[in-house]
């Protein structure tokens, strides 16, 4: 379920970094579980429960910003490796993302102002997340959210830094598999879940071209997305990278009883990596 947000406000609170990030859709809420009794052997025999907060789960959207890409997409995956200093760079730094296991990745913390009241969502971690990729839409990401804390109320009045970069445009993506540029893919949907294991998929979803199809077996995809000014620092800084590698093909759900342009889309399993790259300025820190 997602709930409209519109009105409301997430802030994202790490080590180093606070910041209210832009966002579509959320919908955070605490996790019940009922303890039962035993029926009665006399009476109704009916079942009795009782309720019990453990903690939080749900998720946020939001679309990703030259200011909030770093921080996000490590949110998603979970490690980056230490920083790198791009060459012919006055102060852009290179970061490795690599997916690693729910119980791998660091604790952050959730404020949700929705105007009446703020409540904070304390040690979240992110058991899943999509990347979103769709012609003439912004780039979003999904994270799902799971705490084993109960949700409470902050009674701060504080106001965060809210950002208002520019937003990666799905327009300005480039799609290279086996080292090949594909132009009509006009979808492309990445899911990661880290539950019980990493499993990820991705879903493309193409214009049918016989003589440019995507193949059913995928050595290396390669999404490459760039901001529309493009007009940061050797453009480094405004964009970002995300590297898959051994799709096999799931299933195929391509309709070609059409008259007019088929448009399919292809669903794959990822048995390989999946890794980002993200630019961040001197000094900064992603979380």
């Amino acid at each position: 379920m997602l709930v409209n947000g519109c009105a409301c406000s997430i802030v994202i609170k790490t080590t180093h970094r606070e910041i209210d990030i832009p966002y579509s859709e959320e919908t955070l809420r605490e996790k019940i579980i009922l303890f039962y009794e035993q029926a009665s052997i006399e009476g109704e025999g009916m079942r009795k429960a009782v309720h019990k907060n453990v903690g939080i789960t749900g998720c946020i959207v939001t679309p990703l910003t030259i200011g909030t890409a770093p921080l996000l997409l490590y949110l998603a995956m979970g490690y980056a490796e230490p920083p790198v200093y791009v060459s012919e760079t006055r102060s852009i730094y290179q970061h490795k993302l690599n997916i690693v296991s729910k119980e791998d990745t660091e604790y952050f913390d959730l404020i949700q102002d929705r105007r009446q009241q703020r409540r904070f969502f304390q040690k979240c971690k992110t058991d899943g997340f999509e990347l979103r990729f769709l012609r003439d839409e912004f780039i979003k990401l999904k994270l799902d959210i799971l705490s084993d804390y109960p949700l409470s109320v902050y009674t701060h009045t504080d106001i965060f830094p809210k950002d208002t970069g520019e937003r990666f445009n799905s327009d300005f993506i480039s799609y290279k598999i086996n080292g090949l540029e594909y132009k009509n893919i006009y979808a492309l949907t990445l899911s990661v879940k880290k539950d019980s294991g990493i499993r990820s998929e991705i879903q493309i979803g193409r214009v049918l071209d016989n003589s440019f199809d995507i193949p059913e077996i995928i050595e290396e995809l390669e999404i490459n997305a760039k901001l529309l000014r493009d007009n940061y620092e050797n453009r480094h800084f405004g964009k970002f990278k995300v590297t898959v590698k051994r799709l096999i093909l799931i299933t195929d759900e391509t309709n070609i009883n059409s008259v007019d342009t088929v448009m399919g889309q292809l669903r794959y399993y990822v048995s390989g990596s999946v890794c980002g790259e993200v630019f961040t300025s001197a000094g900064e820190t992603i979380a």
